[in-house]
């Protein structure tokens, strides 16, 4: 299967020469054995020939760039800021091959759902496009991410450098549970080919699948801000921005993603989301839902000291309820209790306000 994948791939980019690009210092720095083999092509997933796409071979033709450039800055949320708009669109199959993913991966769950071993998430690459981002040059690798009970899967765009900064934080923090487990490294050639994208893919997928069996690595603040922390500063971006409707599916998919991975390190960026999200269903019209994105987030507050947050969420709570026509007395009994201990101000800041001034770290 693996090799009719690869058939397929080389005849998909066979109208150009091989995409080559010069490495700097760091392209050693991770040992040989870190990388899959050429033979290792046999071993790649039979499930990326029903969802993996890439982009068109042209984006081969400069053999002088080089992926990940790290001539600039590159910040582990520049990744999110490519996925939209400098990606190229996948085609039409894509689409249809993320729903047979979906499909796929739901059959799993269902069949494993009563044995005893715990089930992790699963990863899947759906697409990989060569973005030029002068004077840089790089593959965005998409994946979909599916956990237990989940009708869709949550996804995320990321390139090498995000996956490869993510591999030097753990290791610096977590030594011993990172010995056993295998990272590409980065090759002085052919960055851009059918075989060096496929292996990536693949590599990728097992590496994210590894940190996710192992505990103490699951629950890691490095891998939480892999996962959201692009999302959430590009939502609040397109929130601030006025773009709601844009902003809604990153909250949504941020929010999804959460839920998936846990949150051992506190509410504050579930309660950030649910803000997010509140704001932008309130902004498109739909009081319902953003009344039930407060409802949640008050029940995180629940038997909690005062947090800046449960002010903004109880003065929404009581104008969606009352807009919706439902008891509201709770929360206001709630609300004015806080001003009247001067807890808050009165009136307190909006849930937009807060979204605003917040900063993501």
């Amino acid at each position: 299967m693996a090799s009719r994948l690869l058939h397929r791939l080389r005849h998909a980019l066979a109208s150009d020469g091989p995409g080559e690009a010069a490495a700097g210092p760091e392209a050693e720095q991770f040992p040989e054995s870190s990388e899959l083999e050429d033979d290792d092509a046999e071993g790649l997933s039979s499930r990326l020939s029903g969802t993996l796409s890439f982009t068109s071979a042209e984006d081969e033709e400069d053999e002088g760039d080089d992926e990940d450039d790290e001539a600039g800055p590159d910040s582990l949320a520049s990744g999110d800021g490519t996925s939209g708009e400098d990606a190229e669109r996948s085609p039409p199959d894509g689409q249809r091959g993320s729903q047979l993913l979906a499909r796929q991966l739901q059959d799993f769950w269902k069949k494993s759902r009563n044995t005893l071993v715990p089930q992790r998430l699963l990863f899947e690459v759906t697409s990989a496009n060569v973005v030029k981002d002068p004077p840089s040059k790089y593959v965005l690798y998409t994946f979909a991410v599916m956990g237990p009970g989940d009708r869709q899967p949550a996804q995320i765009s990321r390139r090498y450098s995000d996956f490869e900064r993510l591999h030097r934080n753990l290791q610096r923090q977590f030594r011993g549970p990172m010995t056993a487990i295998s990272f590409p490294r980065k090759r002085l050639r052919r960055n851009f080919t059918a075989e060096t994208i496929a292996r990536r893919s693949r590599a990728f997928e097992q590496f994210l699948g590894h940190l996710q069996a192992v505990p103490e690595l699951r629950h890691a603040p490095d891998l939480q801000d892999f996962f959201v922390l692009p999302e959430l500063r590009r939502a609040q971006s397109l929130t601030c921005t006025g773009l709601y409707r844009e902003a809604l599916a990153l909250w949504a998919n941020a929010w999804q993603l959460q839920t998936q991975l846990g949150t051992p390190s506190g509410p504050d960026r579930p309660l950030l989301t649910l803000a997010g999200l509140a704001v932008c269903y309130q902004e498109l019209e739909d009081p319902g839902e953003a009344r039930a994105c407060c409802e949640k987030a008050l029940q995180l507050l629940r038997d909690k000291r005062p947090h800046p947050f449960l002010a903004p969420f109880l003065e929404a709570h009581v104008r969606l309820s009352w807009r919706l026509g439902v008891d509201k007395r709770q929360s206001e009994a709630q609300l004015q209790a806080l001003q009247e201990a001067g807890l808050t101000p009165s009136p307190p800041p909006s849930l937009k306000e807060l979204l605003i001034k917040e900063l993501l770290d």
